[in-house]
């Protein structure tokens, strides 16, 4: 049969004597591969009606052609992985693992407690995190970026900060995390349905209620508090604080509204607190609230104080005027439960009389103004008063601090220094006179620590009262990357200082010396992570581009690797000259003889059914057509490549067409390698 010899006989098109193309009305789409070979020499002897070999399907090439992706792949090869494509996808491997997993390791495996805590040998120091503006990323934050950018960045700047957490986790494994504020974004803007909708709440956002903002709590508790609870046990008196609030969590001042205030309250607790952390107190102060108490009142304009928005600053206000009073407190059970005893003094069984002038007071084995070797430290979001130009120090991100001739850092240096402005919602230093009184109703205060800036900032407050001549405020870097800096951050703390059952610290010398050493660890640079695969990207596309051209153009010829052959095919070889006194079967065995295949002899007629899988059927006058073959073989020429021979192929898919098909093959292979290992990555971090 002379199809046969053009290969397997489904990769060729309909043949017969005349030279003609024919194909019924029944007869499946080109596009599935079923071409169906005929015998040259017309009906089979016994079979009149028709001259065409059984219908068969290969249902192989059916699912193949019938799936887009499927058939993009159906040119892989095993040997397509080898060489260049093989070598750059163990370099997309590589350079993503290095990228998402092992640039944040080593950034935390540098800031090791032992790297930089110099305490004696027998020490055992409290550790803690400040973690400072995570600000979650919502439809507040870039309310033009449209879809899919918006969702990406959601998606990105949620993995960096939970891959951070987690590191600081696994590899540090902190006693105590403190947050610093601006816990979300937009949480300041969304409704909480208490009749405080309307003029109160930006028109833009007014869509967004309160099951927005428990959305974005759950968003946040996975994040965190998720990563928090698989960290282990750690250290002794291991805790986890997030309730100070930050201007995007409530507002500023006058602007906070007070259901917003007390939904943060309610899920992250009171923001004025006081804890006892490595016989350290840390005292938490809600300065966003407290803000309104010097602020003008908006409706007549008039500078002092706001007796009106008394609401918004007044429980700051009573908190730090007993502020002193519940440290005290606070210190002696810390100390009593510390030394085996009960957390409170057991009272007096005693009866008095209802009528007896006697103040009801509960008896405390303390004395409230008694000095300790405790020293305190606040926490704050926004950063205390200091003169414009204070210079932030030498670890500040987007101004270096300058120089003077001498080479000497100046005492003014505006561009280092953190601006004294405000604006709507936000003021980036509290007023003097605010942060001279947190400071003197608190006492004893040996450091500060706040956000709000998202770079860091290291200053000495010499104006303020203090036992050193000085506190040291400490402005801690945002830990996300989508906040304008480039490497965001956290600070680290180590904290010694041993102490007695009365609160004095063991030794003289222990009195006078630091019990307290921090260390700013630095996270990776994302937005340079994302140039690299850029750069990669670009580098692997001129890659393939150029082996592409090689393969095609190369000394030895090459052909597309795109037809999907299963079987080789082999060149078709001119037809017999036909003898036109030789009988119809003659002719068919003669034919087939020398074609090397054996016709067998028909024993009778054979039922045939219309599309039916196997049968004979009749050829149809309307479609025949003309389609000469060079070898004197009518074949049927379709749009499909499958209908065509081999050399009409390679000398159709030669050049450019070579190029495009080797260079989208091997771009697939490298992408699908990476892809897979890249989403596996993602999945895992």
């Amino acid at each position: 049969m002379t199809s046969h010899q053009n290969g397997h006989p489904l990769r060729n098109g309909l043949i017969n004597q005349a030279g003609k193309k024919r194909r019924t009305s029944d007869e499946l789409p080109s596009f599935l591969g079923n071409y169906i070979p005929v015998l040259p020499n017309g009906p089979v002897q016994g079979h009149p009606s028709s001259s065409r070999l059984p219908r068969r399907v290969n249902w192989n090439e059916i699912w193949r052609r019938s799936l887009g992706i499927v058939g993009m792949l159906r040119s892989w090869r095993p040997r397509d992985l080898l060489g260049i494509p093989l070598a750059l996808i163990i370099i997309w491997w590589v350079v993503l693992w290095w990228g998402e997993e092992v640039v944040f390791r080593h950034s935390v495996e540098n800031c090791a407690w032992s790297n930089w805590e110099s305490w004696p040998a027998t020490s055992t120091p409290h550790h803690v995190a400040l973690i400072a503006d995570p600000q979650l990323v919502d439809p507040h934050t870039y309310p033009g970026r449209p879809w899919p950018l918006s969702t990406l960045t959601v998606r990105y700047t949620d993995l960096y900060i939970r891959k951070s957490f987690q590191q600081i986790q696994s590899i540090l494994a902190p006693g105590s995390v403190f947050f610093l504020g601006d816990l979300f974004d937009g949480g300041r803007e969304w409704s909480t349905g208490e009749a405080e909708g309307g003029k109160s709440v930006d028109k833009r956002w007014r869509k967004y209620d309160n099951r927005f903002w428990l959305k974005e709590y759950k968003r946040f508790a996975r994040i965190f508090f998720n990563t928090w609870l698989r960290g282990g046990q750690g250290q002794n008196g291991r805790k986890m604080v997030a309730g100070l609030p930050g201007n995007h969590d409530l507002g500023l001042g006058n602007g906070i509204r007070l259901p917003v205030r007390k939904r943060f309250q309610a899920y992250f607790g009171n923001g004025n607190r006081i804890d006892i952390v490595g016989n350290h107190t840390f005292v938490s102060l809600d300065t966003v609230s407290l803000s309104a108490k010097g602020q003008p009142d908006p409706a007549t304009g008039s500078q002092g104080i706001d007796e009106s928005n008394k609401d918004i600053w007044g429980p700051v206000e009573q908190f730090l005027h007993t502020a002193q009073g519940e440290k005290a407190r606070t210190i002696a059970r810390e100390l009593r439960v510390r030394y085996g005893k009960n957390e409170n003094e057991i009272m007096n069984k005693d009866v008095i009389d209802l009528e007896e002038p006697r103040a009801w007071t509960i008896p405390l084995d303390f004395d409230p103004l008694k000095s300790t070797d405790i020293p305190s430290i606040i926490l704050t979001h926004v950063p205390l008063y200091r003169a414009p130009g204070t210079p932030c120090g030498p670890l500040r991100e987007r101004y270096p601090p300058s120089r003077t001739d001498s080479g000497e850092a100046p005492e003014k240096d505006d561009a280092n220094a953190i601006a004294i402005q405000q604006g709507v919602q936000y003021q980036n230093v509290l007023t003097h006179e605010i942060s001279k009184e947190l400071v003197e109703l608190v006492g004893d205060v040996s450091h500060i620590f706040s956000g709000d800036d998202h770079d860091y900032c290291d200053v000495i407050h010499r104006g303020y009262t203090s036992k050193n001549g000085g506190i040291r405020e400490v402005t801690v870097k945002s830990i996300s990357w989508a906040m304008g800096v480039r490497k965001p951050g956290f600070l680290l703390l180590s904290l010694w200082n041993p102490v007695d059952e009365e609160g004095k610290a063991n030794s003289q010398d222990a009195s006078k010396s630091s019990t307290i050493q921090s260390h700013l660890c630095l996270l990776p640079d994302q937005l340079s992570i994302f140039i690299r695969y850029g750069l990669l990207l670009a580098f692997t596309l001129v890659v393939l581009f150029v082996r592409a051209v090689r393969i095609a153009y190369g000394p030895t010829p090459a052909t597309s690797n795109t037809n999907g052959s299963l079987l080789p095919l082999s060149k078709i070889k001119p037809a017999p000259t036909k003898q036109q006194d030789t009988p119809s079967h003659a002719s068919s065995s003669s034919t087939s003889s020398q074609n090397g295949l054996a016709v067998r002899p028909s024993a009778g007629p054979r039922n045939v059914t219309p599309g039916s899988g196997y049968g004979y059927q009749p050829p149809t006058v309307e479609d025949e057509a003309e389609d000469e073959s060079p070898q004197g073989v009518a074949v049927n020429r379709t749009w499909n490549d499958s209908a065509l021979d081999e050399p009409s192929r390679r000398k159709r898919r030669k050049g450019l067409m070579v190029v495009y098909d080797e260079f989208r093959s091997s771009v697939l292979n490298v992408g699908v390698g990476a892809m897979v290992w890249y989403i596996w990555l993602l999945w895992h971090s």
